[in-house]
């Protein structure tokens, strides 16, 4: 592994409070179940990317570590507790994630909606982000996710058009593109969307910019775009890391684009380091990047 994707293990004691107050609580986050090679430093910092719905997933997508199986009855208390959780870590701006739960008929979009305003009754002017699987493309789900007016809905196209029927197990490349064309639309515009890339899965660098253009298609304005790396022997190989440089020449095509935040570097996940997009929940305006 190239010297730029390794790291020290922080010290801090935020991270065991962290990992406490999350066993305390009973919360899943993607940190722990997806294996995030960042959860280490972010757990330091006293955030985490809570994971609702349950910590077993209905796909195998090629890439993720997400447990597949048959999950558990969603957990009506879950709400609760995610909300107190973003309380206790004094929280000014919350991602929220979850399994695909295709078993069921909204895909968990009425829990999502729920433990939205779970966390703005109990935290007040906090910024809520929602990265949310494709819901099969049902429009009544995006909109059910959207009448609990979150900030910013995050959906990630993951990788290439090319790649995306072996990395993306019942997904669509043109179904996530359309997921994302809905929460702008059906807010009216007012919601903020973002999505995601991972490199290093053998896509070539006119694929990667033709994927950035297709999501500006879709008014989309935040991307992320990050090395992937194999969680474990089975799951896909990596192809190529990147280097650094790379990457920042990948931001730099994405912002001559007209996304208005970027974060493009090896180490960069889907909700790493989100609040370095700063937004105003009263204006809704963009505060910086």
């Amino acid at each position: 592994m190239p010297a730029w994707l390794r790291r020290s293990l922080p010290t801090s004691p935020t991270y065991g409070r962290t990992q406490a107050l999350l066993r305390e609580l009973n919360l899943h986050t993607v940190c722990e179940s997806a294996r995030c090679p960042n959860h280490w430093e972010c757990w330091s910092r006293g955030t985490a990317t809570f994971m609702i719905g349950g910590d077993r997933c209905t796909r195998a997508c090629a890439f993720c570590a997400v447990t597949t199986a048959r999950p558990y009855p969603l957990d009506p208390d879950e709400p609760r507790r995610v909300a107190e959780a973003t309380r206790r870590l004094q929280l000014r701006h919350v991602v929220i994630t979850a399994v695909a739960r295709d078993d069921l008929s909204d895909g968990g979009a009425h829990h999502f909606r729920r433990t939205i305003e779970a966390v703005r009754a109990l935290n007040p002017g906090i910024v809520v982000e929602v990265l949310t699987p494709d819901f099969n493309g049902q429009e009544a789900s995006v909109a059910t996710v959207l009448s609990g007016q979150p900030d910013i809905f995050n959906h990630n196209l993951e990788t290439v058009r090319r790649l995306t029927p072996q990395v993306r197990h019942r997904a669509t490349y043109d179904r996530s593109l359309t997921v994302l064309a809905m929460a702008r639309r059906l807010s009216g515009g007012r919601v903020i969307t973002k999505s995601g890339l991972m490199l290093g899965l053998g896509e070539t660098p006119n694929e990667v910019l033709e994927a950035l253009e297709d999501l500006r298609r879709v008014d989309c304005e935040i991307v992320t775009l990050g090395q992937y790396l194999r969680p474990t022997l089975a799951h896909l190989p990596v192809v190529e890391y990147l280097s650094p440089e790379r990457f920042a020449w990948y931001g730099e095509q994405a912002r001559a684009m007209g996304f208005r935040h970027v974060a493009s570097a090896p180490m960069v996940r889907s909700s790493y380091h989100a609040d370095d997009f700063r937004l105003s929940p009263a204006s809704g305006t963009h505060c910086g990047s």
